[in-house]
Order: C-alpha cells, then structure tokens, then sequence
C-alpha cells in the first residue's frame, strides 16, 4: 500500500527547500518501500540539469509527482517503483546509462540532483538504520 499524503503535509512538504525535501524523501522511501516517477506513452520522463545531463526525476509519493505532470508533462502519470527494483535495477541503470537523479523537483524547482552512487549510499544507511 502506498503513503497517503494529506493536503497540510503536501503544502508543508513542498514549501521546504530542496535539501530538506531529500530528508523528507529518504524517510519515506525508506519507510514505504516505494520511489515514483512519471511516464508517458513515450517512456519515463527526463529532465536536464544545468550541465545538459539527462535526469530521471524522482518522489517518495504519487501526489508530488502528480503535481508535476502539467504543461510539458501533462501526458504523463506517476508510477510506482518498488524500493527493491530502485535499489538493484534502476540505480545501477541509472549509473551505467550516465544520468543522474533529480530528486523531489517542483513546477517551479529542478529539486537536488546527485549521482546514483550518492542516492544509494544515503538509502542504504538509512535502511541499515530500521533493520
């Protein structure tokens, strides 16, 4: 089952600034199991970073990712992707196609953007934390 976000959680969350959203994030990913994207008919949405590198945005639940998909995106529709296929599958995709993670943009911010290396390590301390 999927993390409900309520809509005092959702307007308080997207008023933090990008880092504090990337806590917010490995919190619930960590604790929900799940990480969401969006995907068109065309295939998983990308977005560049300021050097032209291809990013895979990413959230810890549909609502926040729902919020993105208008204008450009508004063919898209988030998608849930478990925790377990984040970690073994898409990071190491990520790493070896060379494009890196956009985490937790907004309509009106890009979000942090770090490498797969990073994402992993910050969720797997945090895993090792609940075990």
């Amino acid at each position: 089952m999927s993390y409900t976000v309520n809509e005092h959680e959702f307007q308080n969350v997207i008023s933090l600034s990008a880092f504090d959203r990337y806590q917010y994030f490995l919190n619930k990913v960590a604790d929900w199991e799940e990480v969401w994207s969006v995907r068109s008919a065309d295939g998983f949405r990308m977005m560049s970073d300021p050097q032209g590198v291809l990013c895979i945005p990413v959230w810890p639940a549909e609502p926040y990712a729902q919020a993105c998909c208008q204008e450009e995106w508004a063919d898209a529709s988030p998608v849930a992707v478990s925790l377990e296929d984040w970690m073994a599958k898409w990071l190491p995709g990520i790493k070896n196609d060379n494009r890196k993670i956009a985490l937790f943009p907004l309509p009106q911010d890009q979000g942090m953007v770090l490498d797969s290396d990073q994402l992993r390590q910050d969720l797997q301390e945090l895993l090792d934390e609940f075990e």
